[in-house]
């Protein structure tokens, strides 16, 4: 692993720049935890599995005050005992380093 993504400050994007390309996604991919995966070069997604709902509920939970502590607010998904985030930066309708921030501030939240 070259950069340690979640210790990086989660830099909104303010639009007017281009999304990330392939080659340009790949080494940040490469950074983050296993199960992230990027979807047609546009978002990343990840999705967790726990015991029940309550414990599913309480991930969404910590990951919505994250979210709302750096704000960069990502797409969920919740299920009894499953959780799926979407992560991309609608004002640029793709990828940017701040989406794999994030991913990777998410990661740490989930190691604890």
């Amino acid at each position: 692993m070259g950069r340690d993504l979640a210790s990086m400050e989660c830099v909104p994007c303010r639009g007017g720049v281009p999304p990330l390309t392939r080659e340009e996604i790949e080494p940040y991919l490469a950074d983050l935890d296993a199960g992230w995966r990027v979807v047609d070069d546009h978002h990343l997604e990840k999705e967790w599995r726990f015991r029940n709902f309550r414990e599913a509920l309480a991930f969404v939970n910590r990951v919505g005050e994250l979210a709302e502590t750096v704000g960069h607010h990502p797409d969920i998904e919740l299920g009894w005992g499953r959780v799926k985030l979407t992560v991309y930066t609608h004002k640029i309708d793709g990828l940017h380093e701040a989406d794999f921030v994030f991913a990777a501030k998410v990661d740490a939240l989930e190691r604890g």
